[in-house]
């Protein structure tokens, strides 16, 4: 067998391969001088999570009022449907801001993101419960429940995430 087919077999050129394993290992890391991180901090802020539940219950009242120009119905149904994303949305936004069991892990053990992890996971299967138990109640607690409109007001408040995205980015220098 002679050298270039040796060469393909065992995986080719070694002088490429060890390239890509430099390039790999280079670090480019730099830690940023307290200086720089405070300009950091101050180009971004800390976002909170109540802004996004002022902004779904923004959209809440206006998808109610849309749905009055409609009929009565339409606009209970929508304001039900943006409710069961508000509500749970404020729950899971309390606990993990203000809860006990938020403040308890983050005595417990501080910046720690495995517990921060575990906790959002905890609120959001709460929040999905709260969700599916709201919807599954639609249809008992309002008579003439209508569909459209219940399913226009969730998806409606359901977007507050990225208006507050857009408006988060629009406001950046």
């Amino acid at each position: 067998m002679n050298e270039s087919n040796r060469s393909l077999q065992s995986g080719g050129n070694t002088e490429v391969s060890n390239a890509w394993v430099d390039e790999a290992v280079e670090d480019d890391f730099k830690p940023l001088t307290q200086e720089e991180a405070r300009q950091w901090r101050i180009r971004n802020p800390e976002v909170s999570v109540w802004r996004v539940v002022f902004w779904q219950a923004v959209l809440c009242v206006l998808v109610g009022l849309a749905g009055w120009l409609y009929t009565k119905q339409a606009a209970v149904s929508a304001l039900l449907g943006g409710l069961s994303v508000l509500l749970p949305s404020a729950v899971m936004a309390y606990g993990l801001t203000s809860s006990g069991l938020a403040k308890a892990l983050a005595a417990m053990f501080p910046g720690m993101a495995k517990a921060s992890l575990a906790g959002v996971l905890f609120w959001e299967g709460i929040k999905v419960l709260l969700v599916l138990a709201m919807l599954w109640s639609a249809p008992r607690l309002v008579s003439e429940l209508n569909w459209l409109a219940l399913v226009a007001g969730l998806v409606v408040v359901l977007k507050a995430y990225w208006l507050e995205f857009f408006l988060r980015s629009r406001s950046k220098p």
